[in-house]
């Protein structure tokens, strides 16, 4: 059977396609303004990448914020059970999944099966998102990918003390005031939203093997430092944006449904916890 998984996010589309069980191509692209267009583009290309077109496929599946406006999708599945099954399928040893993406980030955790033990997820704010990387890049006149690099070169990371994006902006003119250099205020930058993602995690808790996933996990900057507050290695997937595609892909004929996590209590973050970047 030929499947697809269809990962709408706020910044990217993603499609994995599965043929009886295996994945055999993916495809990622920006999600831009329209998400059906998008969602339709990704998956014609990851299809013509395996040598088929839309009208070989059997069945699809689809995750993400866009989910229910991937028309050709048969199934709609929330990103959490769809990262904890693609994490699975790839890295079976995972227990604990990171995933941070242009507008939310959570922490999962991951039974043997490929099932979710538990989760929080912070989907409230900019803090410890891609999105606040993203407007400090532009406030620093850099591209996002010279962020990460910038970072890991610091001996010295400035203290930021929010990852409010209004308030860390004003401590970053405040620091440049200072002549402070410019790497290490970029490594301050990324040490914050890592330290918010590591105190987010604790509610779940951290059981190695943890992977990191999500388009975040192509910064080099926030890896080092998430590892640093850890004091564990992260697994990367190559490439980590498509977990939740995998994952989509092979949920298409389990009894798992649209419903499922959509509406579970997240966990609150206090606010001694989340602002604690000392």
């Amino acid at each position: 059977m030929l499947v697809a998984g269809v990962d709408v996010g706020a910044a990217t589309a993603k499609t994995a396609i599965v043929l009886d069980g295996k994945l055999i191509s993916w495809a990622v692209q920006p999600t831009g303004d329209y998400v059906e267009k998008a969602a339709l583009e990704v998956t014609e290309k990851a299809l013509k990448q395996a040598g088929y077109t839309m009208d070989d496929l059997d069945n699809c599946c689809s995750t993400g914020y866009g989910r229910r406006a991937v028309y050709f999708s048969q199934k709609a599945v929330s990103e959490i059970i769809c990262h904890a099954k693609g994490v699975n399928y790839s890295y079976p040893d995972v227990r604990t999944i990171i995933d941070i993406g242009g507008q939310d980030s959570k922490v999962i955790g991951v039974n043997s099966n490929g099932t979710v033990d538990d989760f929080v997820m912070n989907d409230k704010c900019a803090a410890g998102t891609g999105r606040f990387l993203e407007v400090m890049a532009d406030v620093l006149r850099l591209s996002i990918d010279q962020m990460g690099p910038e970072a890991v070169k610091s001996k010295n990371p400035a203290q930021i003390n929010s990852t409010c994006t209004i308030f860390a902006e004003s401590e970053m003119v405040s620091l440049r005031a200072q002549k402070t250099p410019r790497e290490d205020i970029i490594a301050g930058l990324h040490r914050a939203v890592s330290r918010r993602v590591g105190i987010l995690g604790r509610q779940v808790g951290y059981k190695e093997q943890i992977a990191f996933t999500g388009g975040v996990a192509l910064n080099s900057g926030i890896i080092h430092f998430i590892e640093e507050f850890l004091q564990a290695k992260l697994v990367i997937p190559n490439p980590p944006q498509i977990m939740g595609a995998i994952g989509a892909a092979l949920l298409v004929n389990s009894k798992v449904g649209t419903s499922d996590f959509d509406h579970v209590d997240q966990k609150p973050v206090e606010d001694s916890e989340a602002s604690a970047f000392i």
